[in-house]
């Protein structure tokens, strides 16, 4: 198991990722992959959340990191998310990567590491790599358990 890497850890990272955990067994039990996200103001309150929703929308672009931050720009009536946090259960796919990157967004915090797709560090570094315009601090590892423990039992279930 990896440990948390990356800066401290705030309060407002700590409720954000309990409420993301919400949010992802919300998912799950609407039969989505149990991920769940949020956008923290500078202040580390939430002003947007989001979760997957690729089968009821049939939108493949329905993960939790994008629904939260759509939610967040139409919130700060601003695409420009520089400030904000995103806390998400899982870490981030190389199309969510993008999307944060794009959105400026500040710090990323997750939970359980994703060995086959994450872009967070895992497989790609996408948010920390210097050959782009813009770069996240990213925090990784928080509540890694408990984000693992909703994806263990999402996917034993279907097996």
């Amino acid at each position: 198991m990896r440990e948390r890497y990356g800066g401290g850890v705030s309060a407002g990272d700590e409720q954000g990722m309990l409420r993301s955990l919400a949010l992802a067994a919300e998912a799950a039990a609407a039969d989505e992959i149990p991920v769940g996200a949020v956008v923290l103001d500078a202040e580390g309150r939430i002003i947007a959340e989001g979760r997957n929703s690729r089968e009821v929308t049939n939108d493949p672009t329905g993960h939790a990191e994008v629904n939260a931050l759509r939610g967040a720009a139409a919130s700060l009536h601003s695409w420009n998310l520089e400030g904000c946090t995103l806390v998400v259960t899982l870490e981030p796919c190389v199309m969510c990567a993008g999307a944060i990157l794009q959105s400026h967004i500040s710090r990323v915090v997750f939970g359980a590491w994703d060995d086959k797709a994450g872009a967070a560090g895992s497989m790609y570094d996408l948010l920390r790599d210097r050959r782009l315009p813009y770069r996240a601090e990213v925090i990784g590892g928080v509540e890694a358990d408990a984000a693992g423990a909703l994806l263990r039992d999402f996917f034993g279930s279907r097996r």
